[in-house]
């Protein structure tokens, strides 16, 4: 297995909010990246939002114009997962569906060496059912990263059935080497951060719904009550409304009736108010 010194370029597979942001991190930590998606517009979209971005970090002096511009060309693009054969450890980001992951981990595990660490950003799916794809479940990881990528600190590593100790290390190394802290987490449902997220922005939801207070008052209750940064219902809209069903769903079926989604989460996701990528959610955005 190859130590955190032998990882040189790092595969990216996704280019889509997450997928990006995770190259963005490591591009600007000095590593080579390729990203992978399976259509050139999805490419494209993606790499945009990196360049956004990055623009962004700059305008905030926490680059310079340099910088920044070293490391969108430090990143490069394909829609080949062939193209991963030479990346020295890959990051799974693709959509939240089991069989889609499975499919990439097992072509990953085909394309990649054989001591290639292959690691997913799944945020509630089974660590261990996921390396079951492939013929290295003892290099398979969870590298949970928070959205947006290049802001939040944290990321949550999470540990498979047959992930060795030497795999979970490189996985906080690696992270660490992104400037980011780790927390460490068994393959159980949810892990830590969703296991208890979601039913606190379920019940946020039930309280707005039921009418306890209007949403301004719920969010803003819990930021001065509880010193949080971002109330249930606006921190909901952030991570996307279909997202936090999904997992409420996943979670949901794997632990009972106590994470069951909130009936007003399940109408707005269904009615296409998805929060802020969508221009409304349980606010309206520009």
């Amino acid at each position: 297995m190859r130590a955190l010194e032998d990882v040189e370029r790092v595969g990216v597979v996704g280019a889509g909010t997450m997928g990006g942001g995770i190259a963005q991190v490591a591009a600007t930590s000095g590593f080579d990246v390729t990203v992978r998606d399976v259509k050139q517009e999805f490419v494209d979209s993606g790499m945009a939002a990196v360049r956004d971005s990055l623009d962004r970090l700059v305008d905030r002096d926490s680059l310079t114009a340099r910088e920044a511009d070293e490391a969108f060309g430090r990143i490069d693009t394909t829609t080949d997962l062939g193209a991963l054969a030479d990346c020295d450890l890959v990051v799974e980001a693709v959509v939240e569906d089991m069989d889609v992951k499975q499919d990439v981990f097992s072509e990953l595990d085909e394309v990649c060496e054989a001591d290639v660490v292959l690691a997913t950003n799944t945020s509630t799916l089974s660590i261990t059912t996921i390396a079951g794809a492939t013929e290295r479940p003892d290099l398979v990881v969870g590298l949970h990263f928070m959205n947006p990528v290049p802001v939040m600190d944290g990321v949550e590593v999470v540990v498979g059935e047959k992930t060795t100790p030497a795999t979970t290390g490189l996985a906080h190394d690696f992270a660490e080497a992104l400037g980011k802290e780790t927390w460490e987490s068994d393959d159980k449902p949810g892990f830590v951060t969703n296991r208890i997220l979601m039913p606190w922005i379920n019940e946020g939801i039930r309280a707005f719904d039921e009418g306890v207070a209007d949403k301004e008052d719920i969010d803003r209750g819990m930021e001065l009550g509880t010193n949080v940064p971002m109330g249930p219902l606006q921190l909901a809209d952030h991570i996307g409304l279909d997202v936090c069903l999904h997992a409420s769903e996943t979670l949901h079926e794997e632990l009972g009736d106590r994470y069951k989604p909130a009936y007003l989460l399940k109408r707005k996701v269904a009615a296409g108010d998805l929060g802020k990528k969508s221009g409304e959610g349980f606010y309206e955005y520009d």
